[in-house]
């Protein structure tokens, strides 16, 4: 579990412990990739109760790799489309799925203010980091007081990509390109988690930690590259009730 100051909690899920039969086994938290609703209900309401918490106080994005930000206060009809969340309610977990993109935890505990992102290729192009921080301002919190947890995703050691993306994602996040810039297998790769860790640190938050290895080597974790039809684990950040 990634350490967080007093009133902050996150974790990241597994695939382990949940209901759901192959391909999307166990822990998948995820409604659109094809597993039976009423498993995915049945796995969310574990997670919740694993962290003590209501399952209505688990909010979810539908996310559409953009950079669009929600600033929530409570529980939701519905998931806002958004690839980023923002809250100052106490005991509302923000959560952010994925199967190999970035799952981003950010909090400041001075101000009380909690934040989580998908960040993917296409979110790190985009500045989604940038965005989501930026309504964490305007809610009073301070780049040098947040806290940012990047959560299991595919590293540049099996994200391969075409050459000219490799260099476009460059142009703009020059840490994707980390290393050699190339896979195992020697082709052009991405690594966003660098990249992320880059942009974090221009926009003067220096407090970044990494959780887990690639999805893409190992199995307690979806992976969307390795698996193709599968399910997606999550990170959920709140603020102590």
């Amino acid at each position: 579990m990634p350490s967080w100051p007093p009133g902050v909690r996150g974790v990241f899920t597994t695939r382990a412990g949940g209901e759901s039969m192959p391909p999307y086994a166990e822990l998948n938290l995820a409604l659109h990739v094809g597993d039976d609703p009423r498993t995915v209900a049945a796995n969310r309401a574990a997670v919740a109760a694993a962290v003590g918490l209501p399952p209505e106080r688990l909010v979810f994005m539908e996310q559409v790799h953009g950079n669009a930000v929600a600033l929530v206060d409570g529980p939701l009809e519905g998931p806002p489309v958004a690839d980023g969340l923002v809250t100052r309610a106490p005991g509302l977990a923000l959560v952010v799925m994925v199967a190999d993109c970035v799952p981003v935890l950010m909090a400041d505990a001075v101000a009380g203010v909690v934040a989580a992102a998908h960040a993917g290729r296409k979110g790190v192009e985009l500045g989604v980091a940038a965005e989501t921080l930026r309504v964490m301002e305007s809610l009073g919190a301070e780049p040098a007081r947040i806290r940012v947890w990047l959560g299991p995703s595919i590293n540049g050691c099996c994200y391969e990509v075409p050459e000219q993306m490799q260099r476009e994602v460059a142009a703009v996040a020059p840490g994707a390109v980390a290393g050699t810039g190339r896979t195992r297998a020697g082709t052009p790769s991405l690594d966003l988690r660098p990249a992320l860790a880059e942009q974090f640190a221009a926009l003067g938050v220096n407090d970044v930690g990494l959780v887990g290895g690639c999805t893409n080597d190992d199995s307690d974790f979806f992976s969307y590259r390795r698996d193709h039809v599968t399910g997606r684990f999550a990170g959920l950040v709140w603020l102590e009730p």
